[in-house]
C-alpha cells in the first residue's frame, strides 16, 4: 500500500518550514509569490491533499452538510438532494446524503454519525413517528431543518408541501371525472405525509357529499415500485374494485400500472390512476401518469437555506434565529392515466 503524503513530505521537497506550506494552504496572501509557487509545485508533484478531517478537529466544526431522506431510490428525494447540494455549494459547504430506507433504527445510527462528524447542519425527512429520534438529536446542539415535514413546534425550521391540499387535488380531479369509488394506496400509515394526503383526499369526498367509505385504503409497508405491484393485486381480488385509484407517491402508482397492464386492466378506460411527486418516470409511462406535482428541488433549495441562516446565527454573538414554516403548494399535472370517460 502506497505511503500517504504529509505536510512535512511537501515541506521537504519544497525546502521550506512545515509552518510555510501550512500558510499556503490556509492563508497564501501571507507567503511570497516565489515560495508560494514553490510549495504549490512540491504539492502538485507529490498530490498531497490535506486531511480535512484534521482541520476539522482544530476548528471544532466541518464544511459538510448532512441530509438524510426516507429513500434515495425515489427520484422525488433526488430531487430534493440537488436543490439542497446547490444551495450549500454556493456557501461553500458539501452535503454528504444519507438514506434511512423509511426505518426509525438506520435513522437514528445516521444521525449519531452526523454527531460524530460535527457536520454543520443537518437536513432531515423524519422516518420515526413519535420524534423520539429527532429529540435525541436535538442534545448535540447541532442544527437542523425538517424536509417534507411541517415541524410541530417553533424548536426548528421546516420546509414542507401542503399534502392535505394534494391530496384533495387528487380526489377531486376523479371525482370530476365521474369516479364514485376510489381507492388509496397509501404506503406506511405512520408516515406523516401519508396520513395527510389522505386527509385531503376525505376532505375532496366530504365535498362532493360523498361518504368516507367511498374510499377504499390499501396501505403498503414501503413506498415502492414493488408495493404498488402488491397493492395492484389486492386491488384486482376485490369484489367491488373501485373505478380509479390515487396513489400517495407516484413509484406506488407506477408498480399499480404494472400489475393492471399485466392482468389486462385497461388504464383509464378500466381503472383511472393519479400518482403523487410528479417524478421524471411519471410522464414517460407507458400510460403517463397524472400525478400532483411536488417542487422537489425549490424544497431542497429553501430547507438548505434556512439552515444556512441558522448556522451563521449561531455563529455571530447574539446567536439570534427566527425558526420558519415554509409550506409551498402542490400542482395538479393531467395525463393519459386518468382522463377516461365514465
Amino acid at each position: 500500500m502506497a505511503q500517504s503524503v504529509g505536510i512535512k513530505d511537501v515541506a521537504r521537497v519544497a525546502g521550506v518550514s512545515v509552518g510555510t506550506v501550512s500558510n499556503v494552504i490556509n492563508r497564501p496572501e501571507t507567503v511570497a509569490e516565489e515560495t508560494r509557487a514553490r510549495v504549490l509545485s512540491a504539492i502538485d508533484r507529490l498530490g498531497y491533499v490535506r486531511s480535512e478531517s484534521a482541520r476539522q478537529l482544530r476548528a471544532g466544526r466541518s464544511r459538510i452538510m448532512g441530509l438524510l431522506v426516507l429513500d434515495m431510490g425515489n427520484p422525488f428525494f433526488v430531487d430534493v438532494a440537488r436543490g439542497a447540494e446547490r444551495a450549500a455549494r454556493q456557501a461553500g459547504l458539501g452535503v454528504m446524503v444519507c438514506n434511512s430506507a423509511q426505518s426509525p433504527t438506520e435513522e437514528a445510527e445516521y444521525l449519531s454519525l452526523f454527531a460524530e462528524q460535527r457536520v454543520r447542519g443537518v437536513l432531515l425527512t423524519p422516518a420515526e413517528a413519535t420524534g423520539r429520534t429527532v429529540e435525541q438529536f436535538r442534545r448535540h446542539d447541532i442544527p437542523f431543518v425538517l424536509v417534507d415535514r411541517v415541524a410541530e413546534g417553533a424548536t426548528e425550521c421546516s420546509v414542507s408541501v401542503d399534502d392535505v391540499n394534494g391530496g384533495a387535488l387528487a380526489v377531486r380531479h376523479l371525482v370530476g371525472a365521474g369516479h364514485r369509488r376510489i381507492a388509496y394506496v397509501s404506503g406506511p400509515p405512520a408516515l406523516n405525509q401519508v396520513k395527510d394526503r389522505r386527509q385531503g383526499a376525505l376532505r375532496a369526498l366530504d365535498e362532493a357529499g360523498l361518504p368516507a367509505t367511498a374510499l377504499h385504503e390499501l396501505p403498503t409497508e414501503r413506498l415502492d415500485v414493488a408495493a404498488g405491484r402488491d397493492a395492484g393485486a389486492r386491488l384486482l381480488g376485490l369484489a367491488d374494485r373501485p373505478t380509479a385509484v390515487f396513489c400517495a407517491n407516484d413509484l406506488l402508482a407506477l408498480g399499480l400500472l404494472q400489475s393492471l397492464y399485466a392482468a389486462g386492466v385497461r388504464v383509464p378506460e378500466d381503472i383511472a390512476i393519479v400518482g403523487y411527486d410528479d417524478i421524471e418516470f411519471a410522464a414517460a409511462a407507458a400510460v403517463p401518469l397524472t400525478s400532483v406535482r411536488q417542487p422537489a428541488v425549490t424544497m431542497g433549495a429553501l430547507a438548505a437555506e434556512l439552515l444556512l441562516e441558522e448556522i451563521e446565527a449561531a455563529d455571530r454573538p447574539d446567536g439570534g434565529h427566527e425558526h420558519r414554516r415554509v409550506v409551498l403548494q402542490p400542482e395538479l399535472v393531467v395525463r393519459g392515466s386518468s382522463l377516461g370517460p365514465r
